[in-house]
């Protein structure tokens, strides 16, 4: 069934589909954002689920000039306890962020002390040009977050990093432990997150550990 591409159910699997493969495919260089919907259609599978077909267009947090097209699909199953599954393929190339990778990368290996930082962006918004890298990778891994939790009922997104600690290391991995603000937005909830992540330029992101927080720990 072809839903217009402004449709709520469009929208929302469109959003996730993006979340995942920004999980996928970003970095501290690199952060993928939805910037339009060009085509859906949803599919009834019987006692499976329901699948979208859907047409993408991405841009690039850092350079909103930078777009993608890709097409994705999404099948949510029955039963909310799965995660969806999101296959997608990207027509073109991405902006590389091999030279901003690694130059964050080696910034943050040669402080002397863990790096530490809060409430990102601030209440006006802003993000100081430094912490542009930890911003974007929490946006990536909650990528990872968003796609593990979301049902056709959900539309999540990053609101805010409350707090952000790095992890000391003995290998080439670094390390953050971030407390997050999601933005629940069919409920207007906004959800504390606990997320571990790991990143190596030639390796990627990945969210080792992740948890749900009480109400009160986003105050």
């Amino acid at each position: 069934m072809e839903l217009p591409p402004g449709h709520y159910l469009a929208t929302r699997a469109a959003a996730l589909a993006a979340a995942c493969l920004c999980y996928r495919r970003g970095s501290p260089g690199r952060g993928l954002a939805l910037r339009a919907v060009r085509r859906a259609s949803r599919q009834d599978i019987d006692g499976v689920g329901q699948k979208y077909h859907l047409e993408l267009v991405l841009e690039d947090l850092l350079d909103k000039d930078s777009t993608v097209n890709c097409t994705a699909e999404v099948l949510y199953h029955l039963g909310n306890n799965i995660p969806p599954d999101v296959q997608f393929t990207i027509e073109g190339e991405l902006k590389n962020a091999e030279e901003a990778d690694n130059i964050f990368y080696n910034r943050i290996k040669s402080l002397e002390k863990e790096l530490v930082a809060e409430n990102i962006p601030d209440s006006h918004g802003n993000v100081s040009p430094e912490m542009e890298p930890v911003h974007l990778l929490a946006w990536v891994a909650s990528g990872y977050v968003i796609w593990q939790n979301s049902t056709e009922n959900t539309k999540f997104q990053l609101a805010q990093i409350k707090h952000v600690k790095q992890v000391k290391r003995s290998d080439e991995y670094l390390e953050f432990d971030y407390t997050i603000l999601l933005h629940e937005m069919v409920s207007q909830e906004i959800i504390p997150w606990q997320m571990t992540v790991l990143w190596h330029p030639q390796h990627g992101v990945q969210v080792t550990q992740d948890s749900r927080q009480p109400e009160h720990a986003s105050e």
